[in-house]
C-alpha cells in the first residue's frame, strides 16, 4: 500500500495538492445603533438650533443709540463732533437718545457732565441756558466742613445765606437782600481740590442780587443751603 502525504498548510496556504472548497467573505455583523446615543445627538442638535434663535433674537433687538465721543462740559452746547452712534442691546430699563432723534439733541446744553463712552439719556441735556438772562453768575469757594453731603447737580435750588463775621452785623453789608438770603440755582459744582478739598460751586442769581452775594464770599460771610427738591 501506498503512503498518501498529508501536508499541514503553513501560513494559511494550501499545500500542493491539497484540494481547497471556495472561500466565503468574511460576515460583517451589522452595527446596532444605540437608542440612547441618538437621542444624545438629536438633544445637542436641538440645543444648537436654540442658541441660533436666541442669537439672531438679541441681534434682532439692537438698537441704534447715541453715545457721547468727548468730554462736555455742563452747560456747553452740543455738537454732532461731540456725538456718536452705537448698536447695542438696549435694556428697557435704560432710557437713551435713539440715532434718529440725534438732530433733536444738537444744539441742546449739557445739563451734566458728559464723559466719552457714555450713553446720551434725555434728561442730560436742556434746550435752556444754565444762566438766564436777567442773572448773573457767582462761584462760591465751600470748605470741606461747608459742603453738603447731599451731591450738588446742576439746576438744584439753593439759598445763598449771610453769615456776618464775628463782631460785625448784619447792616454792616452793602445791599444787603431782606431777610440776608439770596436765591440761586446751582450751574456747576467742581470736584474737591487737591490738599484743601475746596469745592467751586457756580450759582445764577438774579442780576440784582449778583454784587451782593460776591460780596459776602469776598468777606468769608456766605453760607450755602439746599432748598427741599419741591423749591418749597
Amino acid at each position: 500500500m501506498s503512503k498518501v502525504d498529508e501536508r499541514v498548510p503553513v501560513d494559511g496556504v494550501p499545500s500542493q495538492g491539497q484540494v481547497t472548497g471556495p472561500v466565503r467573505p468574511p460576515r460583517v455583523s451589522a452595527r446596532r445603533r444605540r437608542p440612547g446615543v441618538i437621542a444624545l445627538a438629536l438633544a445637542l442638535i436641538a440645543a444648537g438650533g436654540a442658541g441660533v434663535a436666541v442669537l439672531l433674537l438679541q441681534v434682532g433687538h439692537r438698537t441704534e443709540v447715541v453715545t457721547v465721543v468727548r468730554d462736555v462740559q455742563v452747560g456747553q452746547v452740543l455738537t454732532e463732533h461731540d456725538l456718536g452712534k452705537a448698536s447695542i442691546a438696549l435694556d428697557p430699563a435704560l432710557k437713551a437718545v435713539e440715532s434718529d432723534d440725534l438732530d433733536s439733541v444738537v444744539g441742546k446744553r449739557a445739563a451734566v457732565e458728559l464723559k466719552p463712552g457714555s450713553l446720551l439719556s434725555p434728561t442730560q441735556v436742556t434746550k435752556d441756558s444754565l444762566v438766564r438772562p436777567g442773572e448773573q453768575l457767582v462761584p462760591i469757594g465751600l470748605k470741606p466742613e461747608q459742603v453738603p453731603a447731599t451731591a450738588l447737580v446742576p439746576g438744584q435750588k439753593v439759598q445763598l445765606v449771610h453769615v456776618p463775621a464775628q463782631g460785625a452785623t448784619a447792616s454792616d453789608a452793602d445791599g444787603d437782600s431782606p431777610h440776608g438770603t439770596i436765591a440761586g440755582r446751582v450751574v456747576k459744582a467742581s470736584k474737591a481740590a487737591p490738599g484743601s478739598g475746596v469745592v467751586v460751586v457756580d450759582v445764577a442769581t438774579a442780576a440784582a442780587d449778583g454784587p451782593t452775594a460776591a460780596g459776602w464770599v469776598s468777606a468769608g460771610a456766605l453760607r450755602l443751603v439746599l432748598d427741599a427738591p419741591d423749591g418749597s
